[in-house]
């Protein structure tokens, strides 16, 4: 089996299963920002694709590569990749569903205590010897508990089940929005109250985002939704920047109408400097906690990620129909 990955090779190392699928493969790694003509040259006989969740798998690449059976991202993202034509062309495309999910929501709800409690001025002041002058200032001001918070999830998969079990605990109210409601039992278990989307976002003192990127989601955090926030509302987004009208998110914190806002993931990725959610006035600034997109980058996920993409390998090698198929590919089109 001839594999080509576009990832960093040291990584895939590290996380490679002990398995003979490996020992039998040959494999040729490519770094991010590899070109398509370089990749088409070095992959030309690959069979299999294994991707960086954020690498781009464009239809050149993907009609040059003759022999592919299966793409493959290393995450749950697959947005980069375009599956209609892996699909015209009887490719299969999967990912790791659900295999980053505990992870996100332990970044979810870091980021939700960070900005309640705001740790980065805090940090800061202690580092600059105002320590109790930020104290002194946080008891006039008051500390909002989470236990005091209405929490609303933006749809409800994976990620969103293990926020909302985690949440629980805090005994927060928690609700959430999704296109599709779910069973009074399902609401029991999780402890959620559904609301639409308006009057979820009127509602709530934090709202989470864990939607995936589509053309409906694409921007759906926009200036419409963010005015219908209250103005001590926090935003945070575990999922990606690509949800976020960046320009409207950033017009919003200028004039006050959300509190704050946590990031783990900023459109367009690498994030800069000049980012306009990162190139703040100094008066607000503050407002912000970001995280460098590590909220689904633990050990545990990885090694969890790299057995179910090996094992789908596998299944492809031996003729079977990998799990998480992403564009509804049944079979390989063969010949």
């Amino acid at each position: 089996m001839k594999i080509l990955v576009i990832g960093n090779e040291d990584r895939y190392k590290k996380y490679m299963p002990n398995t003979e699928i490996i020992k039998e493969a040959d494999i040729t790694f490519c770094t991010l920002g590899t070109s398509d003509e370089d990749l088409i040259r070095l992959g030309k006989d690959a069979e299999v694709l294994l991707v960086d969740a954020i690498a781009p798998v464009s239809k050149n690449l993907i009609e040059n590569l003759p022999n592919l059976q299966l793409i493959h991202s290393e995450g749950v993202g697959y947005n980069a990749i375009d599956i209609h034509t892996a699909k015209e062309r009887g490719i299969y495309v999967c990912n790791n569903k659900g295999i980053n999910s505990g992870a996100v929501a332990e970044q979810t709800i870091l980021l939700m205590l960070g900005l309640l409690r705001k740790v980065a001025t805090g940090d800061r002041s202690v580092r600059e010897g105002d320590q109790l002058k930020t104290k002194e200032k946080a008891m006039i001001e008051g500390i909002t508990e989470l236990a005091d918070c209405k929490v609303g999830l933006i749809g409800f998969g994976d990620i969103a089940k293990a926020t909302a079990k985690r949440l629980h605990p805090f005994e927060c109210e928690i609700y959430y929005y999704s296109r599709t409601r779910l069973t009074k039992e399902m609401e029991d278990e999780f402890h959620v109250t559904y609301l639409d989307l308006n009057e979820l976002a009127a509602t709530c003192d934090i709202i989470s985002i864990h939607v995936p990127v589509t053309e409906e989601t694409t921007g759906m955090i926009n200036q419409e939704f963010l005015k219908k926030m209250k103005k001590t509302a926090y935003l945070v987004n575990t999922a990606r920047g690509e949800l976020i009208d960046n320009e409207a998110m950033r017009q919003a914190l200028i004039d006050g109408d959300i509190r704050g806002a946590g990031f783990d993931t900023v459109y367009p990725e690498p994030t800069t400097k000049d980012n306009p959610l990162v190139d703040l006035p100094d008066d607000v600034a503050g407002k912000v906690l970001f995280s460098p997109h590590i909220g689904g980058i633990t050990s545990s996920t990885f090694y969890r990620a790299h057995e179910n993409i090996w094992s789908n390998v596998q299944a492809v090698t031996n003729g079977q129909r990998p799990n998480y198929v992403v564009n509804g590919v049944l079979k390989i089109r063969r010949g």
